[in-house]
Formats: structure tokens, C-alpha cells, sequence
């Protein structure tokens, strides 16, 4: 989680920083080629239009002397051809201003396109950085699970192998070869035929022993059996141990795949509105003086 944080706070300070350089641009771009002046119709709005203008009557040719003044009649404009090649250089001159403007409104958009692209394969390869060290991570836990077992099973297998030397040893002692156990008298012929020079007979002690070591057999049966089934147990416990933490675990790691993935839809979506905000302030503020056919048409209809 620190580093989905970190990693939202270093995509949110990038964005700042290129909203920042993109206004800085846009506001340089208005300075130095959206000045007052260059406005097409600066000439009504000009506060000093008063003191520009000229004198009442300057020559016959001025286009302020109307048909009544009697100053100036039709066909004796000697300024015509002037005006004319005025009018188309003033054209010519807005047009290209106008294809400059076009052009750098299209190189904005294309680097807010490469921007955009270039932030979205950083959150991608980032998220899949953060899959690729989930998945070591689990490889890690499932190795090391496989180790612990293994060292238990050999630890269980050495403890078994020590139980059955000392049952061994046990039976050594407790053998007939030790203990002179009366049954060397038995003869092969049969349990009822005995030897008569290895016959000892059997006491109330032998016998009181063979019963001893008759429950001492019986106690020892029940105590493996217990230990046998206490370590079914455990193991059974440590079986669903294992299962409910690796649940716990893909749950964390859906949760988590979930977050990321709506933080970066939330980040698309934010990406986006400002784009379409962009695109609409373009729209509605920049590229709002188009000329129409109707502004064209008016020119050389009249004497001015």
C-alpha cells in the first residue's frame, strides 16, 4: 500500500508539473501572438482611434466625403487599385495567421497526446513490476513451505527409526538369550514336551512378569496409537492453517489488483475530463473569430 501511494502521489505530482508547464505555454503563446493589437478589429477599440484619425477633409480621394459633399463622385476613386492590394494582403495575412494558429493548436494536442501515452506505459509497466514481485514473493512462501515440510517429515522418519532402536535394544534385554527365559525348555517335538535339563519351572514372579510385560505392551500400543493420531491431528491442523492463510493471502492480492486497477481508472477518467475540458476551451474561447462568407462578401461592394 505505501508503494501504490507512492507511486499515485509521484503520477499526481508529474500532472501537476506538465498542467504547469502546458498553462506557462498557453499564457507565453497569448502574450506573444494574442496581443490586443493584432485583433482584426482592433480599429473600433483602439482608445486612441480618435487621435489617429485624420483631419476632416484631407484630398477628394478621402472616403469620408460622401455624395453629398460634393467632393467625390463615382468613378474618380484614384485609390483603388491601392485598397485593393491592401485587402488581399490583409487577407493573405490572416489566413496565414490563421494556419499558424491551427498549427500550433494541433502540436499542443499532439504532445498532450505523447504525454498521455507516455504516463500510461509508466502506470503499466509499473503495475506489472508490482505483479512480477507478487509473484516471486509466493514463489518464495511455497518454497519455503516445501522445505519445512520435508525438514519435518525427516525429523519425524530420524525419531521413528530412534523409537524402533530403543524397542530393539528393549527386546535384546527382555530376550530369552538374557533373561533365561523358561521357554528354552520346550522341546521341538511340541508345547507340551520338555526338556528336562533346561527346565526351571516358572514361579509366581515369572508369571506376575509375563503379565506386567502383557500391559506394559498394551499401555505402549495405546500410547503409539495416541501419538499417531495426535499427529494426524496436527498435521490435519496444519494442512488447514496453510489453506487459510494462502485464502487470506489471494484475498489480499485480489483487493489489491482491484485498488490498482481503479486507481488507474480514476486516473484515466480525471486524464480524459481534462483533456475534453481542453478541446472545449479551445473550442469556445480560442477558435471563436472565424470569418464567414457573409465577412468576405462585403469587401469592394462599396466606395470604402
Amino acid at each position: 500500500m505505501k508503494q501504490n501511494d507512492k507511486i499515485l502521489c509521484m503520477c499526481d505530482q508529474r500532472q501537476k508539473r506538465d498542467t504547469r508547464i502546458l498553462n506557462k505555454a498557453i499564457n507565453e503563446f497569448r502574450q506573444n501572438y494574442q496581443k490586443p493589437e493584432t485583433v482584426r478589429e482592433y480599429d473600433l477599440f483602439d482608445p486612441q482611434r480618435l487621435q489617429k484619425d485624420t483631419a476632416a477633409r484631407v484630398a477628394d480621394s478621402d472616403p469620408r466625403c460622401t455624395i453629398s459633399s460634393l467632393q467625390k463622385f463615382m468613378g474618380e476613386d484614384l485609390n483603388s487599385k491601392n485598397r485593393w492590394r491592401f485587402q488581399q494582403e490583409q487577407t493573405r495575412e490572416w489566413l496565414l495567421q490563421q494556419k499558424k494558429e491551427k498549427q500550433n493548436a494541433l502540436a499542443d494536442k499532439k504532445y498532450a497526446d505523447e504525454l498521455y501515452k507516455q504516463q500510461r506505459l509508466e502506470l503499466d509497466e509499473k503495475a506489472m513490476n508490482l505483479q512480477r514481485a507478487d509473484e516471486e514473493t509466493r514463489r518464495a512462501i511455497c518454497i519455503t513451505t516445501t522445505e519445512f515440510n520435508q525438514a519435518l517429515v525427516k525429523r519425524l522418519e530420524k525419531q521413528q527409526e530412534e523409537e524402533a532402536n530403543e524397542r530393539d535394544i528393549l527386546s535384546q534385554l527382555q530376550g530369552d538369550l538374557l533373561t533365561e527365559n523358561p521357554q528354552q525348555a520346550v522341546s521341538s517335538f511340541g508345547p507340551n514336551c520338555i526338556i528336562t535339563d533346561r527346565w526351571k519351572g516358572m514361579s509366581q514372579a515369572q508369571l506376575k512378569e509375563i503379565q506386567d510385560i502383557q500391559l506394559q505392551q498394551v499401555l505402549e500400543k495405546q500410547r503409539l496409537d495416541e501419538e499417531e493420531r495426535q499427529k494426524n491431528a496436527e498435521w490435519e491442523r496444519k494442512r488447514i492453517q496453510e489453506a487459510r492463510a494462502e485464502l487470506l493471502y489471494d484475498r489480499h492480492q485480489q483487493r489489491q489488483n482491484r485498488d490498482l486497477r481503479r486507481a488507474l481508472d480514476n486516473f484515466n477518467v480525471q486524464l480524459s475530463q481534462e483533456q475534453k475540458n481542453k478541446q472545449a476551451y479551445m473550442n469556445e474561447e480560442v477558435y471563436t473569430n472565424f470569418p464567414s462568407g457573409q465577412y468576405y462578401s462585403q469587401f469592394n461592394t462599396l466606395a470604402r
